[in-house]
């Protein structure tokens, strides 16, 4: 059975083929400004990549935040049901799962058997996710995925007040001008983002088997800052920022 999982996200849009229980093919593609047509030139991308013709298909989820828009999707899911099926295909140890998207970040507790047991967001201000180390990045005139790396190699900590990512910005110009360091001023950024999303994990319980999904599960610097403020291991799956729509893909199986 083959089966696709379209996770409509704010910044991208992603899309995972599952055929009989495997993973055979993945692809990205910015959202824009049309959630559904971003999704139809993914899956259209996904499709061709797995090697699978539309009847094939036996069936279509979409998740994420534009999952609504998503036209052509049998069905839709939300993003803490999607993160809790994907997690937990690829790793039945986790308990606790932080999904931290572009402008929005979440905290699951999963039940023994996988089901939820508590969740909490925070997607009224970028502050907590991808979007607000964006944000700094453009400002220390380097890239995201720099961002991380930068932090690793600080040499003392600098305190960061802002709460939302105008007023940060304002004190990282600040910063600037006070010529600290762009390591320590990167590693600031990370331990307060890091601070909030902990406050978010700690309001569901915290439970060991730690996962962290989403696009910034592939910044070293966050993830580290995540396991300080927590004491505890954190598990990043292969593919973080696919994880929600292989969850889409899942729930798609159990529809057909």
């Amino acid at each position: 059975m083959i089966t696709v999982g379209i996770d409509s996200g704010s910044r991208n849009t992603k899309a995972i083929v599952l055929k009989n229980g495997k993973i055979v093919a993945k692809a990205m593609a910015l959202t824009d400004f049309d959630a559904n047509e971003a999704a139809a030139k993914v899956y259209k991308t996904v499709l061709a990549a797995a090697r699978v013709k539309t009847d094939e298909v036996a069936a279509l989820v979409s998740t994420g935040v534009g999952r609504n828009g998503v036209k052509f999707a049998k069905d839709n899911i939300s993003e803490i049901s999607s993160a809790a099926r994907g997690v937990r295909f690829v790793n039945p140890n986790a308990n606790t799962i932080i999904d931290l998207g572009a402008e929005g970040s979440r905290a699951i507790k999963l039940k023994p058997d996988g089901k939820i047991a508590d969740f909490a967001s925070n997607d009224k201000c970028a502050a907590g996710a991808g979007a607000f180390i964006e944000s700094v990045a453009r400002i220390l005139q380097t890239t995201p995925e720099d961002m991380g790396p930068l932090a690793m190699k600080h040499t003392k900590k600098v305190p960061m007040n802002a709460q939302c990512v105008v007023f940060a910005e304002s004190e990282v110009v600040s910063l600037i001008h006070q010529k600290t360091a762009k390591e320590d001023i990167a590693q600031a950024i990370h331990t307060g983002i890091a601070s909030r999303i902990a406050s978010l994990v700690r309001g569901v319980g915290i439970v060991d088997g730690v996962a962290l999904i989403g696009g910034p599960g592939n910044n070293i610097g966050l993830v580290q800052s995540l396991k300080n403020e927590l004491a505890k291991e954190i598990a990043i799956p292969k593919d973080p920022d696919y994880i929600s729509a292989l969850g889409a893909a899942i729930y798609a199986t159990e529809i057909v």
